[in-house]
């Protein structure tokens, strides 16, 4: 990757005015199976994604997001779209009760929401995206020996696997509860693995196409369920006590780890980034192999024998097989047949793919660090109210009186605030399996862009909310 000269976004350039995209967004959140749940987790039902419908038509999706904001609200609200998007082209079935959800059924798959879905997609895209544009450049001429000299470069100091959201999660205060969080941060990809890539095995581009499905053909286990490596991880997720099936934590994905899994759908669905594609697969296939192996020492470590961890193995194997596929059988013989100038954007998504991979780890270790925070959020609220009380700080306020069960679908803050109880009891819910109860008078600070979502645990409660914009403000 070299650097350039940062691009300049073209202006808006869908066929929908900004007013009416948000309009066939709000549109498309209509549906009955994205309205917001009474219960934190979807029962077996792969058709229930909560969007917050209320958010929607607030976004302005016609802007390309800068990277500051790609783990805001609005980046958040685009990446559960998408995905619903993309999923619909995907067959789910639930493995009981099917009877009771074919409403659901017929709502997540009729022509209806698939054309307003693809009305809206490019806007979405371009939305969550358009800032890669400006975190890597690919600059200069390229030609075979460059870019060999490239990969090379790479094995010498290849992804050793020793990731910071795995150390956060072995020196959790919790450290099985952040495992958990780990792991469900991956079942959106994982439960339905591969589904991208048999995007690109359809048509006819010669020797290359059988070589990628060989790749698909490994990924489902060669016809056999039991060895399918979304079969292996549902085997995972069950060992260490959670659920398996499909969106089961839908309220529990971050941002990052559905612009992850989404990454795939985007370079899968529209074909003019095949190129892109091809060194996204060369890299995962390649840093999985350390990834993998760091994962299943992870979970040893964290759950002991009790941990499935097979899935993982298994990818210490495959992916080492995998990788030499991808750089051997599938690359250097479509620049062959296509030529040098498609090496630029293999290169491009090669390190598009290591960009996401430092965010979503990122954003990882922060979401583990302030689930174990647990008197942090609280200790703050003194200071930062005191100063708010004083006129130190203005910040707006909102005030909302909600009644015993109303629930709060998890979302996020584009800055700081500070949530304030001034009567009843508020659980705020920071991630799967931990909380803080709040009571009157009590309050905690909830910094931006951390998943959240809250109940009201008394007959009725008052809130306030202030947006304290960066709380280490009100501590100076």
């Amino acid at each position: 990757m070299t650097a350039g000269r940062p691009p300049t976004h073209a202006p808006y350039p869908y066929p929908l005015s900004a007013d009416a995209l948000r309009e066939a967004v709000a549109q498309y959140g209509a549906n009955p199976v994205y309205q917001d749940s009474a219960e934190w987790f979807n029962e077996d039902n792969p058709y229930r994604r909560q969007m917050r419908p209320q958010d929607l038509g607030h976004l302005d999706f016609s802007r390309v997001l800068p990277a500051s904001e790609i783990l805001g609200n609005s980046a958040l609200a685009a990446q559960r779209l998408l995905t619903s998007i993309y999923e619909a082209d995907m067959m789910y079935l639930p493995p009981t009760g099917f009877a009771e959800k074919r409403e659901d059924f017929s709502a997540f798959y009729n022509a209806s929401n698939r054309t307003l879905g693809e009305m809206i997609r490019p806007a979405l895209e371009r939305h969550a995206y358009g800032f890669l544009d400006d975190e890597v450049h690919v600059t200069g001429k390229w030609t075979r020996d460059s870019f060999r000299s490239y990969l090379e470069a790479f094995a010498e100091n290849p992804p050793n696997g020793d990731s910071p959201s795995i150390r956060a999660v072995e020196n959790s205060s919790d450290p099985e509860r952040a495992a958990r969080m780990y792991l469900l941060q991956f079942a959106a990809d994982f439960l339905s693995e591969a589904s991208p890539m048999v995007r690109n095995a359809l048509g006819n581009y010669g020797n290359p196409q059988s070589e990628w499905f060989k790749i698909i053909i490994d990924e489902y286990g060669y016809g056999v369920h039991e060895t399918k490596h979304s079969r292996l991880y549902e085997n995972t997720l069950e060992s260490v006590g959670l659920r398996s099936d499909v969106h089961h934590y839908w309220q529990f994905y971050l941002s990052s780890s559905l612009m992850m899994n989404n990454y795939f759908h985007f370079l899968a669905k529209n074909h003019e980034n095949f190129f892109r594609h091809l060194g996204a697969l060369y890299y995962t296939e390649t840093a999985l192999i350390e990834d993998c192996r760091s994962q299943s020492k992870m979970m040893r470590k964290v759950f002991g024998d009790s941990a499935d961890v097979t899935y993982f193995d298994e990818h210490v194997h495959i992916d080492t097989h995998h990788s030499r596929m991808a750089i051997d059988k599938l690359i250097w013989p479509v620049i062959e047949q296509c030529g040098e100038g498609v090496i630029p954007d293999i290169v491009r998504g090669f390190e598009e793919l290591q960009a996401i991979n430092v965010i979503a780890d990122r954003d990882l270790v922060d979401q583990i660090r302030w689930m174990d925070g647990e008197p942090a959020g609280k200790d703050l609220h003194g200071p930062v109210r005191a100063a708010i009380d004083s006129g130190t700080v203005t910040a707006p306020v909102t005030r909302l009186v909600e009644p015993r069960g109303k629930l709060t679908n998890t979302f996020v803050h584009d800055e700081d605030v500070l949530c304030h109880v001034v009567s009843g009891t508020m659980k705020v819910v920071c991630g799967l399996d931990s909380h803080h109860i709040l009571e009157a008078g009590q309050g905690m600070v909830i910094p931006r862009q951390r998943l959240h979502g809250a109940s009201i645990e008394s007959e009725e409660c008052v809130y306030e909310i202030h947006s304290v914009g960066d709380y280490r403000k009100c501590l100076s």
